[in-house]
């Protein structure tokens, strides 16, 4: 595909995808949407790919500012809401669980960690994304909000079933009943940031953590274990432990869990196959 609103990059298997409009704060469009999925798909069917990033363009000083202002004159105009995608989008991470075949959802169902490096101001879609991800990294001075309050529409996708999830439902209500605008400081003081960082340190803060992960977790206990949290969302504990023990009598039959046990026993890096 030819990537006109986003960018891609493999290094030390970490995949890094940049929403890439920076005269537009990087902003969303269905093109966009587009090629992320497209983007999402080729990353977790890569076998070299450990950990996937998610950031925005520095020069849009924007994770993702939300919406494009255009696509929802466009909804307004048309009197509909079009997504601005095509039927034959890519579909990352469907077929998993039916729980996550849908827009953004969709991140629950791929088999790799995906971290949010925000470096700039997330709203509306843009908080979408980063609530999505299963890890959140953020600049200090970074702004949120779920902006759908100040036109007329519902909390967007999904964002009223995890944002409960992550920062609680008092919290919750606080962020998408009043749509108002909050900072990186009070996002980590929710729960809702994993790490605050300076903003230059933010990349080799998440690069440092995504190096971690890629070498040290078995690329089979990284999608497995990342399937059964979101999966035991909808399970009662009993099911949670069931689930877990058929899980780890299939995977002690695998390569590298004997390649773990050899790499900890004789304190060296794991060779791991995936």
């Amino acid at each position: 595909m030819d990537l006109k609103t986003t960018r891609y990059e493999i290094e030390d298997g970490i995949a890094t995808v940049t929403l890439s409009r920076p005269q537009r704060r990087n902003a969303w469009t269905g093109r966009m949407h587009t090629e992320y999925r497209w983007i999402l798909s080729r990353a977790d069917q890569d076998r070299d790919v450990r950990v996937i990033v998610v950031t925005g363009d520095p020069e849009g000083q924007a994770f993702c500012a939300g919406a494009d202002m255009g696509a929802l004159e466009g909804h307004s105009e048309k009197g509909r809401y079009d997504p601005g995608t095509a039927d034959d989008i890519a579909t990352p991470g469907f077929g998993v669980d039916p729980h996550f075949d849908a827009a953004f959802a969709y991140h629950f169902g791929i088999g790799k960690p995906i971290i949010a490096a925000i470096n700039g101001a997330a709203a509306g879609v843009g908080l979408v994304l980063a609530a999505f991800a299963d890890l959140r990294f953020a600049a200090q001075g970074a702004k949120f909000t779920a902006a759908h309050g100040r036109f007329n529409f519902p909390a967007e996708f999904g964002l009223s079933w995890v944002l409960p999830r992550i920062v609680g439902l008092t919290h919750a209500n606080d962020i998408l009943l009043s749509s108002r605008v909050f900072t990186a400081e009070e996002a980590q003081a929710m729960g809702f940031l994993n790490r605050l960082t300076e903003p230059a340190d933010l990349m080799p803060s998440v690069m440092d953590y995504a190096r971690k992960l890629a070498d040290g977790v078995a690329p089979g206990s990284a999608r497995e274990t990342k399937r059964q949290i979101y999966r035991d969302l909808h399970r009662d504990a009993a099911g949670a432990v069931v689930a877990a023990e058929r899980l780890l009598e299939a995977m002690i039959t695998e390569p590298d869990y004997k390649e773990g046990v050899k790499a900890w026993t004789g304190k060296r890096k794991a060779n791991w196959v995936g």
